[in-house]
């Protein structure tokens, strides 16, 4: 068994759930904030067969698309100390990072 720990935007979550559950999978859902940028995160957990992995994060992959945002300046304040900006600075969010771990032991309590 494996453990899938995916952590996308929230602006991805909610169809993301909804994808994995179509697709036969069980989630636990934790909300989690980026460090860069502060924005929110949700974090999934999802304990699946070895041959079922592939499929899962070919989901995730479909599902969370990274993309360009225009962020004003006082979004970004504290993100590099003292650094000032004028301007509104374009960067990337979405995406997903993900992590797969091998399970030991698995109960269902």
């Amino acid at each position: 068994m494996k453990l899938i720990i995916a952590i996308v935007s929230d602006e991805d979550s909610g169809i993301l759930a909804d994808n994995l559950s179509q697709n036969g999978y069980s989630t636990t859902k934790l909300c989690s904030s980026g460090g860069f940028l502060k924005s929110g995160n949700t974090t999934f957990l999802v304990a699946t067969d070895d041959d079922k992995v592939e499929n899962a994060v070919s989901i995730i992959s479909d599902t969370c698309k990274s993309r360009r945002r225009l962020l004003a300046p006082e979004k970004l304040s504290g993100s590099f100390g003292a650094f000032n900006m004028a301007m509104p600075i374009e960067v990337d969010v979405g995406g997903a990072t993900v992590f797969i771990l091998n399970i030991e032991q698995f109960l269902k309590l």
